[in-house]
């Protein structure tokens, strides 16, 4: 990306590339990872377990994706339970990025994918539920229209994000032959353990 891009695209994404399918400047973010922009582009990534909010200001176009799962069990089915903290913060991350490049509150939208069941022997089997029943939650607590959404099954998705336009392509990945996703979620859920994060929860 060149210097005036830079600063309409923040957040934390592993690659940002040319999609020569789509005719397009891309981000692809992994788990644990967002990105936020206001230019004509493609967000994407993989999905397992994890869940994804794709959040824009429907007049402006600004939006952003995440990546994120709840980490571990613990007993609490509240919306500030210790684990939920995890993906409280992983939206407030998102959406506060949004507000800061200029969307607005009252304007914004959002589509929700993953949470499949696909980490079998994982550290619990209702992981995928736990992340979408998470994610629908926060989004009606903080009164943020959901108007799609692709959650639970039985497996990995590939999702392209348009921010600008609110498009969203969903590719199932049926036919996966490689462990590639369920040992970088159980990775990511390894990392979630033993990270800390400091302070009350706070909702916008």
């Amino acid at each position: 990306m060149n210097g005036q891009e830079e600063v309409f695209s923040q957040g934390l994404a592993s690659a940002s590339y040319y999609d020569r399918l789509f005719d397009t400047q891309a981000a692809k973010i992994m788990p644990g990872e967002f990105f936020v922009t206001r230019l004509d582009m493609m967000v994407v990534t993989v999905l397992g377990s994890c869940v994804s909010a794709c959040i824009r200001d429907r007049v402006t176009g600004i939006g952003g994706m995440n990546h994120f799962m709840l980490p571990g069990e613990d007993n609490a089915n509240g919306p500030v339970s210790v684990s939920a903290r995890y993906g409280v913060h992983a939206m407030e991350m998102l959406v506060n990025r949004l507000l800061q490049h200029g969307a607005q509150r009252q304007n914004l939208e959002a589509k929700a994918f993953g949470g499949g069941k696909v980490l079998r022997g994982f550290t619990t089997n209702t992981v995928g539920i736990r992340n979408a029943n998470f994610v629908l939650h926060f989004l009606k607590t903080e009164r943020i229209p959901l108007v799609a959404s692709d959650l639970l099954d039985v497996y990995p998705r590939k999702v392209c994000f348009f921010p600008k336009t609110g498009r969203v392509l969903v590719r199932k990945l049926k036919t996966l032959r490689n462990n590639t996703i369920i040992e970088r979620e159980r990775n990511y859920e390894s990392r979630l353990r033993n990270m800390h994060i400091d302070g009350g929860v706070e909702l916008f």
